[in-house]
């Protein structure tokens, strides 16, 4: 096909079959927030979500890169649009870049410290599409979420530059043992993500003072890590936002779903304050049980001999925090901060974790 024939047939799609950004979100965490200074250390991403397309995409209308990952989707889960043809769902892209570093307890040691965890850092970026769904005969609904992430270990992720450039901002010690860290690799992780809550209508808010449960359920295979995830999280505010919760940094956090005014037409929506941004603020808390098989934090290198540690098969996951949502200058804009509990990741780790998470969003 000639770039004058693409062309053409973006030329013929709709508004809303073409691929554009309609917001986006940053998030840190850091266990500085919580006064420590090791195991998972630092994470940070940049997401950007687009518009929503209805049915299934038509790939002349996507971008290269979307097209291509739509593809990748497509033959590894062909189910995931198979009833898109017939189906009022809606979905959007998410496009997610970020890196993330782990370093042991001792900063001060340059030798390699095989009773704790390696040094390690993953430079990524991962792309996922969100499908939002509501049987019209349905008391629930559901978010159906498939992510490919790619990305590389190892000193080409710069996670040593950025934690001596954050330590040299804030006067801190550097870790003197990154001479040690994971060989450089390819990474690569496919995530499969579904989230199931109670159908509340079809407004972007909740109205008035509510509570809400959203269960979730994950699976993820690749040399990032493979495991298998199950989870609950419980909310009670006020004008609760009509998606599907917060999460810390993994696939499908930045979630951002489809709107639900998108669902069935807007002949639909019935509450038309709900049916744009409104300010709320909310309370959450999340319950998280994995079976980890492989983590590169903890196991070390796939593709090289590497330095490892005993990895504990089941870890526990909690958090609690708080999300709010206004508007500022005509945007929709959103905060949430939590706290994250982790249990033991392995078996030489001397004590739970916990460190802290804040995202900011706007809808451009």
């Amino acid at each position: 096909m000639t770039a004058e024939d693409a062309a053409s047939n973006i030329d013929d799609c709709s508004k809303k079959e073409k691929f554009s950004i309609q917001g986006g979100t940053v998030r840190l965490e850091n266990d500085l927030f919580a006064g420590t200074d090791q195991n998972y250390t630092n994470g940070i991403v940049l997401t950007l979500v687009s518009h929503d397309i209805p049915g299934r995409p038509q790939p002349k209308c996507l971008p290269f890169p979307i097209r291509l990952h739509a593809q990748l989707i497509q033959y590894i889960n062909p189910q995931f649009w198979a009833d898109a043809d017939t189906s009022e769902d809606m979905q959007n892209v998410v496009i997610r870049l970020g890196q993330s570093m782990y370093t042991p307890e001792d900063l001060t040691r340059k030798d390699l410290i095989v009773d704790d965890r390696p040094y390690a850092g993953l430079l990524y970026m991962g792309q996922a599409w969100n499908r939002r769904q509501h049987k019209p005969d349905s008391s629930r609904e559901k978010l159906d979420t498939r992510e490919i992430t790619l990305g590389v270990i190892g000193p080409w992720s710069m996670a040593e530059d950025a934690q001596n450039l954050l330590h040299k901002v804030r006067g801190l010690d550097r870790f003197q043992g990154w001479g040690n860290q994971l060989k450089n690799e390819p990474a690569f992780e496919f995530a499969i993500s579904q989230k199931y809550k109670k159908f509340r209508g079809n407004g972007v808010i909740i109205p008035g003072f509510s509570s809400d449960l959203i269960r979730s359920a994950e699976l993820r295979l690749g040399n990032i890590e493979t495991s298998a995830t199950l989870g609950v999280q419980a909310r009670m505010g006020w004008s609760l936002p009509n998606d599907f919760g917060s999460y810390a940094l993994k696939p499908g956090a930045e979630n951002r779903p489809p709107p639900a005014t998108s669902l069935h037409g807007k002949a639909n929506v019935k509450i038309p304050v709900a049916s744009r941004p409104h300010p709320g603020l909310h309370f959450f808390t999340i319950l998280e049980a994995k079976l980890v098989g492989y983590d590169y934090t903890l196991d070390g290198n796939f593709f090289h001999d590497s330095h490892s540690v005993s990895r504990r098969p089941w870890v526990a996951h909690a958090a609690v925090g708080i999300s709010a949502q206004s508007r500022l200058m005509g945007h929709g804009v959103k905060m949430a901060v939590m706290r994250v509990y982790r249990t033991r990741e392995f078996e030489e780790q001397k004590e739970n974790q916990n460190y802290g998470s804040i995202a900011v969003g706007m809808n451009f």
